[in-house]
């Protein structure tokens, strides 16, 4: 029997997804988590052969907790499942040790058999969006011009964000500088608009 953790915060997606796999004779939902902070506790005290892990959660990202997981649950098979089909987010998931990429709006059937082959020690990977993110090419932005992006994402100042990530305002100055050249974008709202387009922060 393969036993499966859900995280994903919406109830009824979640629901759902137990009702589906519980009818397959081989897969059973052990364990299921709402909110980011508790799926590597869950994960540790239930000890799931596979974790369906999305990435927009309360409480954090789902790209980190599949990080954290790997990390504490190594032999736990890792499933990205989510709404959101970015070429960026696909590379951060395999880098952050998932088995497996699989958007929502794909046929229901294909998530069993997804299971049993990342199980099995297959990659599953949606393969329009494999496609995408070979043509896409690396994420060009620095960890550091990622940190100061999102810092940007509520409209700070230069200041506020050199306060907040302890760096001077010129430092800040010229990550957001290089955000914007590498992005091709005119300005720090279009570059982290077009950063979160390609799954890149």
């Amino acid at each position: 029997m393969i036993r499966v953790l859900i995280a994903e915060d919406q109830g009824m997606v979640r629901g759902a997804l137990k009702v589906l796999l519980d009818l397959e004779p081989d897969i059973a939902v052990i364990g299921e988590a709402a909110s980011a902070p508790d799926v590597v506790p869950l994960a540790h005290e239930l000890a799931p052969d596979v974790a369906l892990v999305d990435i927009e959660m309360p409480g954090g990202n789902g790209l980190d907790v599949a990080a954290a997981l790997h990390r504490d649950q190594p032999q736990c098979v890792i499933l990205i499942l989510t709404t959101f089909g970015r070429p960026g987010y696909l590379r951060r998931a395999m880098e952050a040790g998932a088995s497996g990429f699989l958007v929502k709006d794909g046929p229901v059937e294909e998530l069993a058999t997804a299971i049993r082959r990342a199980v099995a020690g297959d990659r599953v990977i949606d393969p329009t969006l494999a496609a995408a993110a070979l043509s896409a090419g690396p994420n060009p932005l620095t960890d550091r011009e990622r940190d100061v992006l999102r810092a940007a994402e509520d409209g700070s100042t230069i200041s506020a964000i050199a306060r907040r990530l302890a760096l001077s305002e010129g430092t800040v100055r010229n990550y957001l500088s290089s955000a914007i050249q590498k992005t091709g974008t005119h300005n720090r709202t279009e570059a982290l608009r077009h950063a979160q387009a390609a799954g890149w922060i």
